[in-house]
Order: structure tokens, then sequence, then C-alpha cells
């Protein structure tokens, strides 16, 4: 009988254990993406809202369209329905030090996702790429496709310069890393922008809009008469894909085609600039891997969840205005018509018949 009831009491206990234990299920995150209107943020949220779930937690998903009330409204929400975390890519960076001052009354531990957010002491760690190394991948690019070492003032290579929204963090991070590649060849003459418009303020494009960026380039075109019985254009920085769509387009009706076409340069590998790399009217894009980053993701809520450390690898790049934000940076790769078969179908990322 003592058997018996030691048995039972084992059991009770062993039972008592794992119903005390919290479950992964009871623990809410909240996703916050800027915009559907770029590919990219679709498969972020796809990819993070995935991972999350297949670790075991519930995960509210939101986009706020490129709207920075709507994106204050949805992460107030997500306060308010209890999630523990909060994962955000923000559409303005300086934009969210109110709410976020609220989550951290909250306890609610804030990862910043590929965007940092800034002047907020509210955010615990940052996700994301190594940002200066997307802009020294692509100044390098252009450093030997325009052949620059061997080229002298006589013989210039022309370009002009995009980059993306000022309110993004990043582009400091992308458009800096070009210029400091390019900077020199700038200087000495054989790198040759017609414009001028080679600051920061200048070559910006307002929440990455490829209509904006195709209107600019227009613009361009008609000032500086560029075309293929032109001006000479050898090539135009675009610091993403969305902004280089538009430079592409803009191109094409100026009567560019894949046989003269100025080298684009690009980020993310969307499905329309793979597209125009095999079309021959974007020469490459970086591409970053937004599994990779979701996996990361998914590490840190893991330890935040646990009270234990996440993965970092980087604690002196990123300082948001409140103190340097420990980090996890992903590799960034270069891509373009040789390996993107390789790159995004061998890997699984896209299916062949994605990119005809």
């Amino acid at each position: 009988m003592k058997k018996v009831v030691s048995v039972m009491m084992a059991a009770l206990m062993l039972c008592g254990a794992v119903f005390a234990k919290p479950a992964k299920g009871n623990v809410k995150v909240g996703v916050a993406m800027p915009t559907k209107s770029l590919q990219r943020w679709n498969q972020d949220g796809s990819n993070m809202k995935k991972e999350l779930e297949k670790a075991g937690y519930k995960v509210d998903l939101q986009y706020a369209n490129n709207d920075i009330a709507l994106q204050t409204q949805q992460i107030e929400n997500m306060i308010t329905k209890g999630n523990q975390i909060l994962v955000i890519a923000s559409i303005d960076g300086s934009a969210l030090k109110g709410v976020l001052d609220t989550a951290k009354k909250a306890g609610i531990q804030v990862i910043a996702y590929d965007r940092m957010i800034m002047n907020s002491d509210a955010v615990t760690y940052y996700a994301t790429f190594d940002n200066y190394k997307v802009g020294t991948i692509q100044g390098d690019y252009l450093v030997d496709k325009l052949n620059l070492k061997n080229r002298s003032s006589s013989d210039p290579a022309y370009i002009e310069f995009f980059t993306g929204s000022p309110d993004d963090n990043n582009i400091n991070f992308f458009f800096g890393g070009a210029m400091d590649v390019l900077k020199p060849y700038l200087d000495n003459g054989s790198l040759v922008c017609r414009s001028g418009q080679t600051a920061k303020a200048q070559c910006a494009t307002q929440n990455w809009s490829t209509e904006k960026a195709q209107a600019r380039m227009e613009a361009l075109i008609a000032s500086q008469k560029y075309g293929p019985t032109g001006t000479k254009l050898d090539a135009v920085y675009s610091s993403n894909d969305s902004c280089a769509q538009g430079i592409t387009n803009a191109l094409v009706g100026a009567g560019y085609t894949a046989a003269n076409f100025p080298i684009v340069t690009g980020q993310d590998c969307d499905k329309p600039s793979v597209k125009n790399m095999i079309a021959g009217t974007q020469a490459m894009s970086v591409f970053k891997d937004t599994r990779t980053l979701a996996s990361q993701v998914v590490k840190m809520v893991d330890a935040i969840a646990k009270g234990t450390t996440p993965p970092i690898n980087d604690r002196q790049t990123y300082d948001n205005g409140t103190g340097v934000i420990p980090s996890f940076l992903c590799e960034p790769v270069f891509g373009d018509k040789s390996n993107y078969k390789k790159l995004l179908i061998d890997s699984g990322y896209y299916k062949e018949a994605d990119l005809h």
C-alpha cells in the first residue's frame, strides 16, 4: 500500500511540475512591420511568424502601411493585449519613444528589427544585417566593374547616387559604406557625378519609394541629357531594390537596353530586381536572407523568455542616442546574374518559376 501511495504521489508531483512550468505557448510576441508594399517586409513578417510559432510562441503580426501613427497605435494595442516581447521594424526610427516608454514601464522587452529605433532606452537588443558591409559590397562592385583603379580624370566613369528614406537610420550605413569606398575616386576625378548630388540628403528617397526614385531619375535624365546617344552615364548607385526598380524604369524609358544599360546596384534580391538582373537591366543586388534574421530573432526571444543573454556579436556599432545597443549582425552576400540560381533557388529562397 505504501508503495502504491508513493507511486501516486510521485505521479502527482510530476504532473504538478509539468503544469507549473511556463509554456512557450503562453508567451505572446508582438511583431510590428512597416508595410506590405515592399516584398521584403512581407517575407520578413511571414518568416518571423512561422519561426516563432514553430518555436511555440503566440504571435501578433501587424503591418502599418508606412503610417507612423498606425504603427504607434498597433504597438499600443500589443502592449494592452499583454504581449511580453515586442519585435519592431520601425517606419520612422525616431517616432516611437513615447509608446516604447509605456512598454518599458510594463516590463516589456523590445527587439529592434533590421532598422534601429532611435532615442529610446526601451530597446533591449537589435537584430539586423551588417549594414555597413552592404554598402561596401556595393561600392566594391562598382570599383571593379567600372575599373576605377585603372582610370584617371582624363577618362572618368559617370555615376548618379540614390539612397533610401531619411528616417531610416540604416541609410547612414548603406550609403556611408558605399561612399567610403567610392569617395577616393570622386576626389581624384576618375569617378564623376554630373549632377553634383552626392550628399545623403540630396540622394535620399522617402519611404524607399520606387515611384519617387523613378521620378528623380527621370529628372536627372532630363537635366543632364542622359541617354544611349546622349550624355554618358556608366552607373547608378542604388542602396536597395525598390529604388533600383524605379531607376531601371526611368532608364528603360530613356531608351537604354540590356546592351548599353548603366550598372545599377541594389539590395534585398526582390523578385522584380532578380528578373531585371536576368534581363540585364540591374547589375547586382546584396542578398540578405530574411530566414537567417528570423532565426536570430527567435534565439533572442528564447533567451529573453528564459531570462538569459541572447547571442550577440556586436557591442560597439549601433548607438541609438541612449547608448550602444547589443546587436547581432547577420552576413549579407553578393548576388548577380552569375550566381542567383545557387544563391536564391538552390537554397529554397525562391522557386525557379518565381523569377520567370
